[in-house]
């Protein structure tokens, strides 16, 4: 089915999931480009519909529609008029779709015999999330673990400054209080950055099962993690503002743990 016109009803539907509230109710969340979408498929998501526009459409041997199980997929050929109408970027390859989200459980997780997991306590911004699952990609960490979340994982910005890693990563959902447990319970040892810690981060041993606890760069972590949290780090700041962004914390520590788990 070719579909011209921005006003087609199912391009309006398409639109409203830029919302979370429509997300819940439609139960299906947005996933923009060829490579998200591959992603997606092979870490098993149901994808309810697909559009493509074939004048944008690119491939290559990584990523193909082809190799996508599409079956029970709804597919439509769209124009560029209507791509560029509901297209958040415009090098995307010309791929839209919408899929139904997972449910992210602690007790989903696979963890190593040495795991190394981040977990990311209140943070706002969907950016700042997608920087953060693009890093725990590019390390390996074993687990994401989202807490008191102020931000849905499935919002597109998520999805697209992650660049599909919202699908390659472990992740769960949970309370504050349930991810301290579920920690003790693994015998996760748990780092927290925090402003007011007196230990520089690259002199604690993240070579053993780790936990990185970071919070949102404005108001930190909660008194909760602080109290809860086996150390407190922090990292150096020798310019005259105090703080880093919390994707770029994240990296920091990350890449730490990493290094010394390759020494």
């Amino acid at each position: 089915m070719l579909i011209t016109s921005p006003q087609n009803p199912k391009i309006k539907v398409l639109k409203k999931l830029d919302k979370a509230s429509e997300r819940r109710e439609q139960g299906v969340f947005v996933i923009e480009g060829l490579r998200e979408l591959c992603l997606a498929d092979q870490a098993g998501y149901e994808i309810t519909q697909l559009f493509i526009c074939e004048e944008l459409l690119v491939s290559d041997e990584t990523y193909s529609i082809g190799k996508c199980k599409l079956e029970g997929s709804e597919i439509y050929t769209i124009t560029k008029e209507v791509y560029e109408s509901i297209a958040y970027r415009g090098t995307t390859e010309g791929v839209i779709a919408t899929a139904k989200p997972k449910e992210h459980s602690l007790d989903s997780l696979k963890l190593s015999v040495n795991p190394l997991i981040l977990v990311i306590e209140g943070v706002e911004k969907p950016g700042n999330l997608g920087a953060m699952l693009r890093t725990c990609d590019a390390v390996g960490v074993d687990a994401v673990i989202v807490c008191d979340t102020k931000t849905d994982i499935y919002n597109p910005n998520v999805v697209r400054s992650g660049i599909g890693t919202v699908f390659t990563n472990q992740i769960a959902i949970a309370s504050t209080a349930d991810v301290i447990s579920f920690l003790k319970d693994k015998g996760v040892k748990a780092y927290a950055a925090d402003l007011t810690a007196t230990q520089d981060y690259y002199h604690k041993d993240l070579s053993k099962p780790t936990a990185v606890v970071v919070g949102d760069e404005a108001t930190g972590l909660s008194s909760e993690w602080v109290q809860a949290a086996d150390e407190r780090v922090k990292i150096q700041m020798l310019g005259r503002i105090d703080s880093l962004n919390v994707s770029v914390s994240a990296a920091v520590l990350l890449y730490e743990a990493l290094r010394q788990r390759s020494a």
